[in-house]
């Protein structure tokens, strides 16, 4: 059966995070900080929009770009952000959440053998994506010194003339980071000198602490080489809904929504509903969610600077990203180690490329109660570990 199978799908490696997640959900009184879902449920207002179209019997397709009203308020959302027009009409596509965009919008704009530049360590999704699209990965490694961001000569020491298209995903994740205008101003600067584009996942913007969020798309000439991608799953708290969306250029967008059509046909109804009330009415939700989240990080950067743990400030998404280096294992011996005492589970830094080797990501989209739980056993596995040098 083996040999019938591709070839292609069968070198893909899965995902380093399910990994522990499935190990954790088959041990009785393990505390999980392994999976990047708000503990959050998705506010009643939004359920109940969602509720509503049910009742009012609204279980038809949509067109294929997603009812219009929602894309009307994503030009909505992204002009009051960010300052920026989109044509609901014609540049803004809702998929099957953020990931359904990164993986149709690679496939709209690559030919076989283009390069794909992928900072590190980022999400999971993008290295196969890339290939699936026929794309060859090159990927960046980000560096600890720079607090993980991209910097300019980084990416222009990487670029060649097949690189097509730069993946940015910031604020990013597992790491943390993000991306200051400075940073995004010298970054463009780069890609306009090349001619090259961009895939901006920016599912993130809404979960910072330092700053407002800057997207690559206020930069000058950028708008027009940039697939930006978003969702609803981070901010909303509606990882379940299952609905993101792609906004570009209008050529690149007829081929994505082509793509989707032959594949999925129109993200679910019920989630399109919902999302308009989620972007109308749910600033207030998102504010406190993200007072929450920081309320975490700052807990998190405390108890590591107690047990003399290093680990960079983040200043975006809901991820620490620790340095466990010291300890002479590495990040899945660390992981494995940790479960099996503590009975804690974190995802090894290197389930988000061999980059992340000497790291941890580390989830609070978990009660405070949960996080000091299981910061309680890291400090303990910590002394002890040192304690056996």
């Amino acid at each position: 059966m083996r040999d019938m199978l591709s070839k292609q799908a069968v070198g893909l490696k899965p995902s380093g995070i399910r990994k522990f997640f499935d190990i954790v959900s088959e041990m009785e009184d393990a505390i999980s900080l392994g999976v990047g879902e708000p503990d959050f449920d998705t506010p009643w207002h939004i359920r109940d929009e969602g509720i509503y179209s049910l009742e009012k019997g609204r279980t038809f397709y949509t067109s294929n770009s997603g009812l219009i009203e929602l894309r009307q308020e994503i030009c909505n959302y992204i002009k009051r952000k960010q300052g920026v027009a989109y044509d609901p009409q014609h540049e803004v596509l809702i998929t099957v959440g953020g990931s359904e965009a990164i993986d149709i919008g690679l496939r709209a704009v690559i030919n076989p053998g283009d390069e794909v530049l992928i900072p590190q360590p980022s999400f999971v999704s993008y290295e196969p994506c890339a290939i699936m699209a026929g794309g060859v990965p090159v990927i960046i490694e980000l560096k600890e010194e720079n607090e993980f961001r991209l910097t300019a000569k980084e990416l222009e020491d990487a670029i060649t003339e097949k690189t097509k298209i730069l993946i940015l995903p910031f604020p990013n994740n597992p790491t943390g980071a993000i991306m200051e205008r400075k940073d995004l101003e010298e970054i463009a600067e780069v890609i306009r000198k090349h001619d090259i584009l961009v895939m901006s996942d920016e599912i993130y913007a809404e979960l910072t602490y330092k700053e407002k969020h800057v997207s690559i798309i206020e930069m000058e000439g950028m708008q027009e080489r940039t697939i930006l991608i978003n969702g609803f799953s981070k901010a909303y708290a509606m990882t379940g809904w299952r609905l993101g969306y792609a906004c570009g250029p209008r050529e690149i967008l007829q081929q994505m929504v082509k793509l989707h059509q032959f594949a999925i046909m129109c993200a679910p109804t019920t989630s399109q509903y919902a999302a308009v009330e989620a972007l109308r009415n749910g600033d207030d939700d998102v504010r406190e969610m993200c007072m929450a989240y920081n309320q975490r990080r700052r807990y998190l950067m405390n108890a590591f600077r107690e047990m003399k743990l290093s680990c960079f400030e983040p200043f975006g998404a809901f991820y620490v990203f620790p340095c466990i280096k010291e300890f002479g294992m590495t990040s899945e011996e660390f992981a494995e180690r940790f479960l099996a005492e503590e009975k804690v589970a974190v995802v090894p830094g290197t389930a988000f490329g061999e980059c992340g080797e000497g790291y941890l990501r580390i989830s609070y989209a978990y009660s405070l109660d949960n996080l000091k739980l299981a910061i309680g056993k890291l400090s303990d596995f910590v002394s002890r570990l040192r304690g056996e040098k």
